[in-house]
């Protein structure tokens, strides 16, 4: 395989060398789309359960490239940044945190001409890769690791309802009624979690009546922890912990 993939890299040299001197032209974005997705696959890093791969990408351009990205370069990196969490989504790739890329000038490079660093990096926002997620007794308010939102019935103002139990998250609560919360990475979902590890529907809190509640998974690609175990339908108890991603819930009585 490494025989392979040395070939290829020779292959891809003469192309992209000798052609490319004839032919040279501006960087495309699509170029950088491409090659940052291949960065990605080539440093993949098989875990037990899961597939890591980098969550922080740099491009390096010769100032004439990135001169040709300076209106809309923010936009750029931010497209690029979305593109880099579908694909790791449709491999089944997991990520500490959501993926960021960053562009730099190089001026040793030519036109046309462009370098990736790659990296897997731990922020103040992830949590430790391939440590079991923490359990705490009493969630204190912090920044949040995705953006969430928290589910309030309407017409019932969040200060004056009154719930038997609820959802803790990031510092925050959604209370739990009678009717089903659906977790996931769609906007439509009750509690939103931007996370390219969580599906677009990822799971739901159903209630199963006399007080009763049932957490299911919905197909996910990454599946859903109760207390450290994968499940698929599984009565909630007091207590218990939930982790979807890299955000963990927890199941409490008010």
């Amino acid at each position: 395989m490494a025989v392979l993939r040395s070939i290829e890299r020779r292959i891809e040299a003469i192309f992209e060398g000798a052609f490319g001197r004839a032919f040279r032209a501006h960087v495309q974005p699509v170029e950088l789309a491409r090659k940052l997705a291949k960065e990605m696959d080539e440093h993949r890093t098989a875990s037990v359960t899961r597939v890591y791969v980098p969550n922080e990408y740099t491009v390096y351009l010769s100032p004439q490239d990135r001169d040709q990205f300076s209106s809309y370069e923010e936009a750029l990196c931010n497209e690029l940044q979305e593109y880099l969490g579908e694909h790791a989504q449709r491999e089944r790739y997991a990520l500490p945190s959501a993926p960021l890329v960053r562009i730099e000038t190089d001026d040793d490079l030519e036109i046309g001409v462009f370098g990736i660093a790659a990296k897997m990096a731990r922020t103040s926002q992830s949590v430790p890769i391939q440590q079991p997620l923490p359990q705490p007794a009493a969630p204190a308010p912090q920044p949040p690791a995705y953006e969430a939102q928290a589910y309030t019935p309407p017409g019932i103002p969040l200060e004056t309802a009154v719930a038997t139990y609820a959802l803790l998250y990031d510092g925050r609560r959604c209370p739990l009624r009678d009717a089903t919360i659906v977790i996931g990475r769609s906007r439509e979902c009750d509690v939103h979690v931007a996370d390219p590890n969580v599906s677009r529907r990822h799971a739901e809190v159903r209630p199963d009546g006399a007080g009763a509640y049932t957490l299911i998974d919905l197909g996910s690609t990454n599946g859903t922890e109760l207390n450290g175990k994968r499940v698929s339908h599984v009565r909630l108890s007091e207590g218990d912990a939930i982790a979807i991603g890299q955000i963990e819930l927890t199941f409490v009585r008010e």
